[in-house]
């Protein structure tokens, strides 16, 4: 059986070229990065070379603005952190409705215990941020904007440079989840405000595990995690994970130079899959903003089935995709994503994410649009008999 897996926004598949370049630091290099002998400075070195390749993929000014961390989670908290901290008699966030829960739980929790402010920023039927509600909701008591690049259910783009500009203009901090976003679309920072940028390795074919925090050259930045002197001491987290740096520059460097490429040959197959799906199957939607979104990300939501039972029968044939956020797997409640967006009822539970590679193919794609319509076709008559049964009874 064909195996495809079209969830890539979950996690994607190391590259095989990455894990030839760790290999070696889990053996022969296998010095503290921070140790001042041959061993150590043997590591250090490589350590630089994957720092530079992170700056250079992401346009940073300066490679000392790249601090590794353990994945996009710990760098989203420490940005809300360190810019919580650096903005004395400042006690608001702007953020908005749709953010990864990495965002939306942890402000949730200043809000609770530390009697932080949080202002939700909503979205229109396409995803696209308020920005009329933005602006007035920015101001002198806001200490940090965060909004994420690139929606990891939809794929919509938010303007993040014009969101940091106005951040700016407000004088409070502006930091960006861009866990989605980096190693799929161009990024200039030096040509942006923003202070913070998050990032996560296994997003882009490298090993997990591993993450980045770009802080501006000249932001504030109190450690999240405090310990030793690594990170140039902002963050104190123990001995370098040599191998999680050398395989997140290595993926850096791929996606950097890919680029241009993958997004030609992955926006081919999301056009055919999302084309070929409306097509076969009728009341169906497309979510997200169809003009202004990520190349690899295609949402949509069927009417009159559930997500998860598509799902499960998907999986039986081989094919994996998903409802959204891997961090919300296993709830049963409807995305917050595309309940922000007012999704109709009808179509609400019906979502399914597909999203996609440089290994995608076509013959993947036409797997399935071969498997799908069927499964659909198939659970509405599942829901048109129960209806049935049940309305007899309702009228005694």
């Amino acid at each position: 059986m064909r195996r495809v897996y079209l969830d890539n926004n979950a996690t994607t598949r190391t590259d095989p070229g990455v894990v030839a370049k760790m290999l070696p630091f889990f053996s022969d290099d296998f010095g503290n990065a921070s140790s001042s002998h041959g061993f150590g400075i043997e590591v250090s070195g490589a350590v630089r070379e994957a720092r530079r390749s992170v700056q250079a993929l992401l346009g940073a000014a300066h490679d000392h603005e790249i601090v590794f961390t353990s994945g996009g989670t710990e760098s989203d908290n420490a940005a809300i952190m360190a810019g919580l901290a650096a903005r004395e008699g400042r006690d608001e966030i702007v953020t908005t409705a749709v953010e990864h829960p990495a965002i939306l739980s942890l402000v949730e929790h200043l809000k609770e215990t530390r009697g932080v402010t949080v202002h939700f920023i909503g979205v229109d039927a396409r995803g696209r941020i308020d920005l009329d509600a933005f602006r007035a909701a920015v101001g002198p008591k806001t200490a940090i904007v965060s909004a994420m690049w690139a929606n990891n259910e939809t794929g919509t783009l938010f303007p993040v440079e014009e969101l940091a500009l106005v951040a700016h203009e407000a004088g409070a901090l502006f930091h960006t989840d861009a866990v989605q976003a980096v190693g799929k679309i161009a990024i200039d920072l030096k040509a942006t405000q923003i202070d913070f940028l998050s990032l996560s390795g296994h997003k882009l074919h490298g090993p997990k595990g591993i993450g980045a925090l770009y802080v501006r050259k000249g932001a504030k930045f109190a450690p999240f995690i405090r310990g030793g002197h690594q990170e140039r001491a902002r963050r104190g987290g123990g001995t370098e994970n040599t191998p999680g740096i050398v395989g997140l520059g290595a993926a850096a460097e791929l996606a950097r130079l890919r680029l241009q490429e993958d997004a030609a040959h992955i926006m081919a197959l999301r056009d055919r899959l999302e084309r070929g799906l409306t097509q076969k199957i009728d009341r169906c939607r497309v979510s997200g903003d169809v003009d202004n979104r990520l190349v690899n990300t295609c949402n949509i939501a069927f009417c009159d089935i559930e997500g998860e039972a598509a799902l499960t029968h998907l999986d039986r044939a081989g094919i994996a995709a998903s409802t959204g956020s891997a961090c919300t797997a296993g709830s049963t409640e409807p995305s917050h994503v595309l309940r922000a967006m007012n999704v109709p009822e009808e179509a609400l539970h019906g979502a399914i994410r597909f999203s996609l590679s440089r290994e995608n193919t076509i013959a993947e794609i036409d797997e399935v649009l071969d498997t799908l319509p069927s499964i659909v076709a198939r659970l509405r008559e599942i829901a048109r008999a129960s209806r049935q049964v049940e309305a007899p009874l309702l009228t005694n």
